[in-house]
């Protein structure tokens, strides 16, 4: 039997079905975890959703650093759960305005770690669905999200009389923020090819299936072939975009640091990431770091 807690943040959750399905599974998931984690402790068990305070959102965030040792990056996507929590209560002063009052860093985008991976056709021959294989193909040929692949609408995309242009559905990306990608090779125009010729008008989710059952079937299948970090091709994709866009490799791949560059190849630097970050659907310059370092 479930908490009056959990129970109403399931609730809540439920009545808000605000951005993408793998944001609100990936709330609904985090928040009930927090409720909870509040619950075990003993001293909050007659809490309701609405009762939520600052000791609550500080005793979450002191359990998540000192015991589960999260990351502060993770952390940071938790409390941005809780902020969503703590405003759907009308109860936004819960929580403090910036990350750093809870004690968490700010996000380092730089590693300089080349997180890309790369993926054979001998390994993609493996996946016998045909629509799922071509979905993962267009995740290496676009950089696209999981979410952006499965969804993907070969109609739509191709649509509007855009020639070299793939256009992503805005339902489709996360935050909502539809974008449009530049078709610039023959692979990409094949498996574009492929994708609607299976597609037809419809998306890579075959039709009577839901894409919380893709979603389950991506995985088990990805898993199984030990695929299980595909987001790996969208670094592949943005750091083989900047050699094209500046002619030199970028730092994750061992090209040159930002310091190491001249003020006319900076200014190449700054432009060929500002294009590959509105391509990713991010649209901010420092998060390109992530995927090609500094």
């Amino acid at each position: 039997m479930k908490h009056v807690l959990v129970r109403e943040i399931v609730q809540l959750c439920e009545r808000n079905k605000d951005g993408s399905f793998s944001t609100q599974a990936a709330r609904k998931d985090i928040l009930i975890q927090a409720g909870k984690q509040l619950l075990e402790i003993g001293r909050f068990r007659n809490m309701g959703v609405t009762g939520l305070k600052p000791k609550h959102v500080q005793f979450l965030v002191n359990q998540w650093q000192k015991v589960d040792r999260l990351s502060d990056a993770t952390i940071k996507n938790r409390i941005a759960h809780l902020r969503w929590w703590a405003d759907k209560i009308n109860k936004q002063n819960v929580i403090p305005k910036t990350n750093a009052e809870l004690g968490v860093s700010r996000r380092k985008y730089v590693t300089n770690q080349n997180k890309a991976i790369r993926i054979s056709d001998e390994i993609l021959k493996n996946i016998k669905d045909e629509r799922l294989r071509c979905s993962i193909e267009l995740q290496r040929a676009f950089g696209l999200r999981r979410e952006e692949a499965l969804k993907f609408q070969p109609s739509y995309a191709l649509a509007g009389g855009y020639p070299g242009i793939v256009r992503l559905k805005a339902s489709w990306c996360k935050g909502g923020r539809a974008r449009e990608i530049p078709i610039l090779n023959d692979y990409q125009k094949a498996v574009l090819a492929r994708a609607a010729m299976l597609a037809g008008a419809g998306s890579m989710i075959p039709a009577g299936q839901r894409y919380v059952e893709r979603l389950k079937q991506y995985e088990n299948t990805t898993n199984f072939l030990g695929l299980s970090r595909l987001h790996g091709l969208r670094h592949a994709y943005a750091q083989d975009r900047y050699k094209e866009l500046t002619s030199w490799e970028c730092p994750a791949r061992g090209g040159p640091t930002n310091k190491q560059l001249d003020p006319e190849q900076k200014e190449a630097d700054r432009s060929a990431r500002l294009t590959i970050s509105n391509e990713l659907g991010h649209n901010r310059e420092n998060i390109t770091a992530v995927y090609l370092g500094r």
